[in-house]
């Protein structure tokens, strides 16, 4: 594996969760695979569980690890070509992304959108760019249109959780309210992951959300669609809570309906059903703080997953570099 940027990276998603679930059971069976090679990680945007846990992933594997901040101590990067750079960018991607290349073997990167501009955003110039120039294979520690090891955790997270074997759970990813507008990356990614599970008979998945936040469609086939939240509860195994901002009318925060956020009352309409996000989350106003403190939530066991996730995308690439 060269690349882990999507679900279409992965050609067997079970064997991907079971090799993962290994890892969680035995973290350190492969420590001498990383040894003497070198992990580096590159964040334009701030990061949490993406930072410790692909760090703690690639010690776990023997790997050392160098973590550079580009949005507060590297240069500004220029990434259009045929220009003359005369204005604030100091250095090229070129340059910059070859550079990294030369001193690890794996490289991560982080990089939000910038809401503004669809079309700029959703090419994932800065992030193809980047691959291009490194050389070496690229971890998506978060692009502008996806999250994959999030969501990899996401489905390793159900797979593990779920004990009605022969019997398919209902996923629910519904949307929810929040102050600013937030990118689709992870909604994008959890839908995309989820519709490839559905193809592969492994659960059933439904998508709720008010009118005018639909997603773009490349990344829900298959999907169910409902625009009303308690209809889309109705059975519901798992939850999964997220904001995000208008594709259609691209960043914007629409007005809505009242009662989009995720409580106990809301609880009771569904399969008793677990409830997960992502993180960070904002109580309250996402989601109940009842519900993230109560028994249903998932919210910290999903985030340990992150590890075990990112630390079987390590392992793929590490095991396929000479």
């Amino acid at each position: 594996m060269k690349l882990f940027s999507s679900v279409h990276d992965v050609q067997n998603i079970k064997q991907f969760i079971d090799d993962a679930l290994a890892l969680k059971a035995n973290p350190y069976a492969f420590q001498s695979l990383g040894k003497n090679k070198t992990l580096g990680l590159v964040f334009m945007n701030p990061s949490l569980r993406t930072r410790l846990s692909t760090q703690k992933a690639a010690l776990n594997l023997g790997m050392n690890v160098m973590v550079m901040n580009m949005d507060k101590e590297g240069w500004a990067l220029e990434t259009q070509d045929g220009v003359v750079m005369n204005g604030t960018t100091v250095e090229h991607i070129r340059e910059a992304a070859a550079v990294m290349g030369q001193y690890c073997d794996i490289l991560g990167l982080r990089s939000f959108p910038k809401l503004t501009n669809r079309e700029e955003d959703y090419n994932e110039d800065f992030f193809n760019k980047f691959v291009k120039y490194c050389a070496v294979p690229v971890v998506s520690l978060e692009s502008a249109t996806r999250h994959p090891l999030q969501s990899l955790a996401d489905l390793i997270t159900i797979q593990e959780t779920w004990s009605s074997k022969g019997v398919k759970p209902k996923v629910v990813l519904a949307w929810a309210p929040h102050v600013k507008a937030l990118p689709q990356a992870v909604p994008n990614s959890f839908a995309e992951w989820m519709c490839r599970a559905q193809q592969e008979n492994m659960l059933d998945f439904t998508i709720a959300q008010p009118e005018g936040y639909e997603l773009c469609e490349d990344y829900t086939p298959g999907a169910k669609i409902e625009y009303n939240l308690e209809s889309a509860l109705s059975g519901a195994d798992y939850v999964y809570v997220k904001n995000w901002s208008s594709y259609k009318e691209y960043g914007k925060v629409l007005t809505y309906p009242e009662g989009w956020m995720m409580d106990n009352e809301k609880l009771k309409i569904t399969n008793n059903a677990k409830i997960m996000h992502c993180l960070p989350v904002r109580r309250d106003l996402e989601l109940s703080a009842e519900l993230l403190d109560g028994p249903n939530s998932l919210v910290i066991h999903e985030a340990g997953n992150r590890l075990w996730a990112v630390q079987a995308v390590l392992k793929t690439m590490l095991e396929e570099i000479k």
